[in-house]
């Protein structure tokens, strides 16, 4: 019998693309104009090319899914504000490579007022950013600078002829990136149902975990059930750390023999329409806690809760991490792996000897995705369409002055948090977390 599959949500329409665009040349000054690449193809080794993956910020303006394009916002521009240069169509690459938009359909399906191929683009692009007072452009972008650099030199040329080149260039991220921070309904349906094949992923692994087997082959579980449901495949790489390879935060050789009476901790998402679901759970291999095991993920779980019952709008990201702080620490006091008082051992950061990262991170079409976390020098409050996670942990290292029972152990529960103008909505529920649940989960197989 195959697995259920579920049902989809709609894609994004082109009137909130264009609305996009247009949003993001209502905040340009005067006289300005974008231009901002689409990411390119890599070469993994001699003719074989890693896995495409558009550009986050060129794919949030237009959806456009081909590499090597090109798009142009020129406020004001009678003949059309919207332009993208996009792969030429050719029949005999296409025999190889599978069938490209071309710009006559690239109008169409994408919404854009106006598309040529990319063999007009060096002609083109001087006459269309002729005039124009200011670029902005991603200025982390060598390639694209070098670009605009190539332009300006061509209008300045021509300046006797009444060219005009722009006369300074911008960084187009922090606009973009204000967008991106908050999400639309459309794309908090994309992002739940990432969410869903991600905690589908996690449930899955748990129920075949057992020890003997390797950390890759629940790997293979989790990516399977992304690419099942209709994702790209991980939003990231995927991190299953059995017993103390837990302990290593970005953990990714995947590659042990998962051992009776220790904990695995698997942090994995998957990608849908560009949208990243980011979910971490920590289990027994065995499929039951041992007493020391329960009590120092209480203490996690404890704090992730609490932590996740305070998202709403007017709180800080800020504030959440000292709950959790505070929460950790208490916890560690009382299982006798910090000694004194708790306001103590949070003054002298004695606790980052076994939490080492902040709670949150925002998440969207990047899985540590874009937006400033402070405005104005002060923490920037959440507010609804935020979406981001709630991911504390502890990691216990194998060291001497360590009860035995507890040493080389990793912790970590992470969940996806929507705002809401009520307070917040979890994203990843559906896949358990407290301790009796997940026994009973793993009990069933």
């Amino acid at each position: 019998m195959l697995p259920e599959t579920l049902p989809r949500p709609p894609a994004i329409a082109l009137d909130e693309y264009r609305a996009r665009r247009r949003a993001l040349m209502d905040a340009l000054p005067v006289g300005s104009a974008v231009m901002l690449p689409a990411a390119s193809l890599v070469t993994r080794s001699n003719d074989s090319d890693y896995p495409f993956r558009q550009n986050s910020d060129f794919h949030y303006l237009t959806g456009f899914p081909e590499p090597d394009a090109l798009l142009l916002l020129l406020p004001g521009r009678e003949a059309g504000e919207s332009v993208l240069f996009c792969p030429d169509k050719d029949p005999q690459l296409e025999a190889w490579t599978g069938i490209r938009i071309g710009a006559e359909a690239a109008v169409a399906r994408y919404g854009v007022d106006q598309a040529f191929a990319n063999a007009e683009r060096d002609g083109r692009l001087s006459e269309l950013l002729d005039g124009r007072q200011a670029l902005y452009l991603p200025l982390d972008d060598a390639a694209a600078v070098a670009s605009a650099e190539g332009i300006r030199l061509m209008l300045k040329a021509r300046a006797r002829q009444g060219a005009r080149p722009p006369e300074a260039f911008a960084d187009v991220a922090p606009l973009i990136h204000e967008q991106r921070l908050i999400k639309s309904e459309a794309e908090l349906a994309l992002m739940r149902h990432a969410a869903r094949i991600s905690a589908q992923a996690h449930v899955r692994a748990m129920r075949v975990a057992r020890p003997g087997l390797h950390e890759y082959q629940l790997q293979a579980e989790l990516e399977h059930e992304f690419r099942w449901q209709g994702g790209s495949g991980p939003a990231y790489g995927t991190i299953v750390g059995g017993g103390a390879n837990a302990c290593v935060l970005h953990y990714v050789e995947n590659a042990a023999r998962l051992e009776a009476d220790t904990l695995v901790l698997i942090d994995a998402g998957a990608e849908f329409e560009g949208y990243a679901g980011d979910i971490t759970r920590t289990f027994p291999v065995s499929g039951r806690f041992s007493e020391a095991q329960r009590a120092l993920y209480d203490v996690v779980l404890t704090a992730q809760e609490r932590a996740v019952a305070a998202v709403s709008p007017g709180v800080t990201l800020s504030e959440i991490h000292q709950g959790v702080v505070r929460d950790l620490t208490h916890g560690l006091v009382e299982l006798g792996l910090l000694a004194g008082e708790v306001e103590a051992r949070i003054d002298d950061a004695s606790y980052k000897r076994f939490y080492l990262h902040s709670t949150s991170h925002w998440l969207g079409l990047d899985v540590h995705d874009v937006g400033g976390y402070r405005r104005d020098g002060t923490p920037r409050q959440l507010v609804p369409g935020m979406v981001l996670t709630v991911e504390p942990g502890l990691y216990i290292p194998d060291d001497d002055d360590i009860p035995a029972d507890l040493r080389g152990t990793g912790i970590r529960i992470e969940d996806d948090v929507a705002v809401t103008v009520e307070g917040h909505e979890v994203l990843t529920a559906t896949v358990p977390k407290r301790a009796d649940e997940i026994e009973a989960l793993m009990a069933k197989e």
